[in-house]
């Protein structure tokens, strides 16, 4: 079955047929892929009912559907988060971009601060925003989306954290819109006493913290992949702009808006663009300890910047 399988996809020109014919079985049958693996070896056959729904999902992963739609789940960092059509699926590079965000919220704790406040702009299917809140829960975090049909995944995403989890309060919006996302910041419940965080002076609007993947990819550079390229939501991929950093920098000027003297913020581009963006985040007066990050695979793959005290 699994060789069968892994051979129809390597015909189709999946990348990983092998892997792939083996994580659509584990779903098949509520396992996993190690599992897969011993039965696989043992001889083990699956019941009929199985067979024919596993014979259909490899015919739609050889129509390339992305493996992620088939199963619903896309594991990153200590999380399985729910994908679907409509959100763009998380990519393991984003997750150096998680890993350095918690080093400075680490840094911030250390330092005193009980509750850092933290937004991820662009959230998708909340990968960023979700992760932080597993893995840091004392943070005060904030996620703003204006897709409504990667709001919904992010919200699905954000009720079912794993208990102990900060709390993630979604917002709806273009993250050029300050003024909107200040207004809706103004009613967040807190789950507190009062109910409602009522904000009334700039300051207390302010964050610690601003993360964002936003999309970047130049309109001339479409996607060679079909499962990017077919069904990755636009609205997810391209940048705006002959060099698709039209909202890469609309992220560093709301950031700038959105952060305390001190705050730091983090951008997620490809990796043509860090000479760029470097050069965007010095030549702004309120910017300071410009930084270019590198994805485990070596490539620039993040720029940060702090706001000068």
């Amino acid at each position: 079955m699994i060789r069968r399988a892994g051979a129809r996809l390597a015909e189709a020109g999946v990348p990983s047929p092998r892997v792939d014919a083996e994580l659509l079985a584990a779903h098949v049958l509520g396992t996993s892929r190690s599992e897969v693996q011993v039965k696989a070896l043992m001889g083990v056959e699956a019941s009929d009912g199985d067979l024919v729904r596993y014979e259909a999902l490899v015919e739609e992963r050889a129509r390339r559907i992305p493996l992620q739609h088939l199963t619903g789940i896309a594991p990153f960092r200590t999380l399985e988060l729910r994908v679907g059509p409509g959100a763009f699926i998380p990519r393991p590079e984003t997750e150096t971009v998680v890993e350095l965000t918690l080093q400075q919220l680490r840094v911030l704790a250390d330092g005193g601060l009980a509750a850092p406040r933290v937004i991820d702009l662009g959230t998708g299917s909340g990968a960023i925003a979700a992760a932080i809140a597993a893995e840091f829960p004392d943070a005060e975090i904030h996620a703003l989306e204006l897709s409504a049909e990667a709001a919904a995944w992010a919200q699905q995403n954000f009720e079912n954290l794993p208990h102990g989890s900060a709390r993630v309060h979604l917002h709806r919006g273009d993250l050029r819109d300050v003024e909107s996302l200040r207004a809706s910041l103004q009613n967040v419940d807190r789950g507190s006493a009062d109910q409602r965080l009522r904000v009334s002076g700039e300051e207390e609007m302010r964050f610690d913290v601003v993360v964002s993947n936003p999309p970047y990819i130049p309109p001339g550079m479409v996607p060679t992949e079909i499962e990017v390229r077919e069904h990755d939501p636009e609205l997810a991929l391209y940048g705006g702009g002959e060099d698709g950093l039209q909202l890469p920098r609309a992220v560093i000027e709301t950031a700038v808006q959105l952060l305390r003297p001190g705050g730091w913020f983090i951008v997620e581009h490809a990796e043509v663009q860090a000479p760029a963006l470097k050069r965007i985040c010095e030549a702004n007066a309120a910017l300071t300890d410009v930084a270019t990050h590198q994805d485990l695979s070596g490539r620039d793959r993040a720029t940060s910047a702090r706001i000068a005290q």
